[in-house]
Order: structure tokens, then sequence, then C-alpha cells
């Protein structure tokens, strides 16, 4: 398995797409329920490829990621060959960017000396998709890329 197994949750969300997937390999709901009992290891597989399959997709189309922490807030935008990063982190150490008048505190002190930003560009060093996946194993999430934007475009100004 290339990356994570989904969640039940995720599996149910995604129950039409997992009998499209059965379908394509010739298996229906019959033969689906039977292999769950007779077969446990055959649909355990069955699970995994499917997840695999998701998670390619979601990481293929993946192009913002945001992780966030008490004294950080990492902003990335994905692109083929490399990741390029922005920095925010609090030098008053009380903030807390998890939570909401933390996140008031840095929308009023963006730009004082008590917030260091900075930026940077990583080239993959392995495939993009399997970079990115462990960016969100580390706590990022996938995100609209909103915030990243309105700072770049500061930066940039």
């Amino acid at each position: 398995m290339k990356y994570n197994r989904l969640t039940k949750e995720q599996f149910e969300e995604l129950n039409q797409e997992f009998s499209k997937f059965l379908a394509t390999q010739a298996i229906d709901k019959a033969e689906w329920d039977t292999i769950k009992v007779e077969k446990p290891e055959v649909a355990e597989q069955e699970l995994d490829i499917f997840s695999d399959l998701v998670w390619e997709g979601v990481l293929t189309r993946a192009e913002y990621l945001e992780h966030f922490s008490k004294n950080h807030i990492f902003l990335f935008q994905c692109f083929d060959t490399h990741v390029q990063s922005i920095v925010l982190k609090s030098l008053v150490t009380e903030t807390d960017f998890l939570t909401k008048e933390g996140l008031q505190w840095l929308s009023d002190n963006m730009f004082t000396e008590t917030i260091e930003m900075k930026t940077g560009t990583k080239e993959f060093t392995e495939e993009r998709n399997s970079s990115i996946f462990g960016l969100i194993q580390q706590g990022a999430f996938l995100s609209d890329g909103q915030l990243y934007k309105q700072i770049n475009s500061i930066i940039e100004a």
C-alpha cells in the first residue's frame, strides 16, 4: 500500500465510487459480500487498492496545503517538481494560532516585528504525490489557497 487506507467514514462517503471500482473488476454486491466472508485477505487488498487510487487522485489535484501549530503557520503551494512555502512565526510565545483569538492577533499584527515571515522553495526529492502525502501525515491539510495567495500577493508587492 502506497498511502493510508481510507477510514470507514470515507468509504461510506465514497460508497458509489467503490461500487464502480468493484464493477470494473466484475465484482457485484453479492460476490463482494462472499469475498468479505470467505476471502477476507482479498477484501483487504481491494480496500487498499481503492484507497491508493483515491489518494492518488486527491494528491494529483492538490495545489495548496496549510499546517497550523501553536506559534507557526506553514502555507504551501505545490507544483510539479517543487513546493513553495510561506512560514509565519509568532515571536510572542503566548500566541496560539490554533485559536480564534490567535488568528485575530495574527491579523492585527501581521506586519509588525512580532511576526517573522520566511519564504522558500524546495524541490521534491521523492515522487510529488508521496511528498505531499508526507506533509499531510505531518498535519497539513488541503486548502483553497486563499491565505497563501493573500500573503504572497502582499510579499510580492
